[in-house]
Formats: structure tokens, C-alpha cells, sequence
């Protein structure tokens, strides 16, 4: 009979399988439990940005660090997993975020002209307020970081659904499953949107607001450009002041999305579903005047849901109870090899980060 791995991870988005790598690294043996298909929830889609810039100091060395795992890991797995053409961050906040990135040190980040920015965003239109270039940041290739993690994984990753999961009250975890019912020496629950209501089954009250989310894919109108870099446009001089976008690979698709998200209902409906609808029509209309390099017309549609922390729309935490971890946050596809290496180690009986624990409130501006 075979040897019951020694956690469970609940979960096979990017963070749960971060979480299984960095457990598979330290020679210790991982079961990811997935009701679907790896990486097609909340880690949807073909890009998303790696970007240092944040309002917290303590998150920009926490990307500052999990850059490097990125990167390690890349040459490990033999893929790129961010592109190399930066991210160009437009709008009033520009001036404090850049205070904020030189102050921590070691990251290449500074402003840019008119000149330089169409350069580096040949899609843009014309612009001339605040803008800076962050150099080591890019389109995070979110298809091959889950196939290749995934692949690295093998038969760790099962497709089972986890319907609850307890302390056994002797020092172990039961974890129930619509197809089984095991025990591990601890489990690590990164289930998106059913998070929280594990949460619940062992006293946890998890302060996840979930919303929904769009997320618009354009077509490059004629050839593809050689360098494209990702785009947060916080400036308002084109009708949206929180847009971010990110090329697909091979530069001749660009998704584009609204930070804006829509609220839901404690049992998932909308209170307004026209509002999801208002997100798309929005979208479409600031490619039309922002960015006249893409045909205006979407040739993918990704809506999906978010799981987002009080605080801030980049906080995450963990929660323990009896050797149960649980993370939760929004914006985490970038901090998921670091944060997945820190969760590996408190399931490991290290003790957990500081920073993460939930009175920490990463991500808050301080």
C-alpha cells in the first residue's frame, strides 16, 4: 500500500502548487487536492503582471524576494515564467510608489518621458503625466508556470474535491474528500473562494470579501511588436483611474482589466448583475481611446472571481488552527513562489512569517 503523503494542500492554483513545489524541495511529500483542472479558478488566463511597486514597504521585499524564487525557479523548470519588458506605471501615484521602491533598494525603477514610454508601450496613446518604468518587472506567463509546476508535481496533484478537513484532536489532520478520507501530519487550505468556509469547519471566521472580476483579451492590430511592457494606468486621462494589462506571449494579444470588481452576495449572486456587464462595456471603451494598438473588439472574455483581505486590494494572510494554514488575499499570482515557499515551511513546523499572520495586515499602507 502506498505511503499517505505528509500534507495535504488544498487547492491546485498557482499558490497551492507554489506550496507542493517548495514542500517537494525540502524532500517533503505533498497531496494537492483539485476539484477541477489545475490553475483554472481564481489563477485563470493567459498573463498577469509581476510588479514590485506596492504601498506597503513590507510588500515590495516580499516581491523583492519572491522575484528571485521566480527566477530560480524558471532556470529549474527550463521556462520563462516572467517576460523581460518591464512595467510602466502611469498617474498621481507614481511620485510616493517610486519613493517607496528606492527607499527599499536593489530595484530598477525610475521615470520615464513621452519619448521613452511609447518605446517601451508602442500600443499607448499619447501621454504626458507622471510615468515610471519598473525594469525587472513583467507579464507573469501564468500557462506555463501551472503546466510546469503542475508537471513537476505529477501524480501529487489528484482531481477530488475536499468537502472538510479537522484536527484529529492526536496530532494529525483528517481531511474528508468526495472520493476518500485521509490523514496528514498537517494541511495547507489555498482554496480561492472556498477558503473561507473551510474556515469555518474548524472556528475560523476569515474576513474574505469576495467579488467578481473582468478581464478583457485584444488583438494587436498588425504585427505583433518586439517589446510590449505591462501597463497599470492609475492617470484617469482616458476615462479609468485603476486599469491594468499584460501581453500574452508572442506580444499579439493584450489582456486588459478594470481594478474595479463587483460585489457579491454572502451566497455568490449579484446584487446587481448588470454590473458585471458595465465592467466589459468600460474595458472596451479605454482600449478604444488609450490604446489604439489593439483592434477595440475582445477576442476573449475571462470573468472570475476574487477573494479580497479588508485592508488593502494587495493584502494576504495566513490563519492557523491545530496545523491547519490558510491563505487567503487578491493580487497573489506574483507572490506565489515566495509565499508558497513560506507556507512550506510552517507546515514543516518552522514558525510562520511575521508578516503573515493576519494582525500583521500585509499590504497595508503604513
Amino acid at each position: 500500500m502506498d505511503r499517505v503523503p505528509e500534507v495535504a494542500v488544498v487547492g491546485a492554483g498557482i499558490v497551492g502548487l507554489c506550496t507542493a513545489y517548495a514542500l517537494a524541495e525540502r524532500g517533503t511529500t505533498a497531496r494537492v487536492y483539485e476539484s477541477g483542472v489545475p490553475g483554472h479558478g481564481q489563477s485563470s488566463g493567459q498573463s498577469r503582471i509581476f510588479r514590485h511597486a506596492h504601498d506597503d514597504a513590507r510588500l515590495v521585499e516580499f516581491a523583492r524576494q519572491g522575484r528571485a524564487v521566480w527566477d530560480e525557479w524558471a532556470d529549474r523548470l527550463g521556462a520563462e515564467l516572467i517576460s523581460q519588458d518591464g512595467v510602466v506605471a502611469l498617474g498621481g501615484p507614481v511620485p510616493e510608489r517610486l519613493r517607496i521602491l528606492q527607499d527599499a533598494g536593489g530595484i530598477p525603477v525610475r521615470t520615464v518621458d513621452n519619448a521613452e514610454l511609447h518605446a517601451r508601450m508602442p500600443l499607448f496613446a499619447d501621454y504626458h503625466g507622471p510615468a515610471m518604468l519598473e525594469g525587472d518587472g513583467g507579464a507573469i506567463r501564468t500557462r506555463v508556470a501551472i503546466e510546469s509546476l503542475a508537471n513537476a508535481l505529477g501524480d501529487s496533484v489528484v482531481t477530488d474535491e475536499v468537502i472538510s478537513l479537522h484536527p484529529t484532536g492526536h496530532g494529525t489532520v483528517e481531511v474528508l474528500s468526495a472520493a476518500g478520507r485521509e490523514e496528514y501530519a498537517t494541511a495547507v487550505v489555498c482554496a480561492g473562494l472556498g477558503t473561507a468556509r473551510l474556515a469555518r469547519n474548524v472556528g475560523l471566521s476569515l474576513p474574505v470579501q469576495p467579488a467578481a472580476h473582468v478581464r478583457l483579451t485584444f488583438q494587436v492590430r498588425g504585427a505583433p511588436p518586439e517589446r510590449v511592457a505591462c501597463l497599470q494606468d492609475s492617470s484617469g486621462e482616458f476615462g479609468e483611474v485603476g486599469v491594468y494589462a499584460a501581453p500574452y506571449p508572442g506580444n499579439s494579444r493584450y489582456a486588459v482589466g478594470l481594478s474595479q470588481t463587483v460585489e457579491v452576495r454572502e451566497d455568490g449572486s449579484f446584487a446587481d448583475p448588470s454590473a458585471l456587464v458595465a465592467l466589459n462595456d468600460r474595458a472596451r471603451a479605454y482600449v478604444s481611446h488609450a490604446l489604439p494598438g489593439l483592434d477595440p473588439e475582445p477576442v476573449e472574455y475571462l470573468h472570475c472571481w476574487v477573494t479580497s483581505l479588508p485592508w488593502s486590494e494587495d493584502g494576504m494572510a495566513v490563519w492557523e488552527a491545530d496545523r491547519i494554514f490558510f491563505a487567503a488575499g487578491h493580487n497573489l499570482f506574483k507572490q506565489a513562489p515566495r509565499l508558497g515557499r513560506a507556507l512550506a515551511s510552517a507546515a514543516m513546523g518552522e514558525e510562520l512569517e511575521e508578516n503573515l499572520w493576519p494582525a500583521a495586515a500585509l499590504g497595508q499602507p503604513r
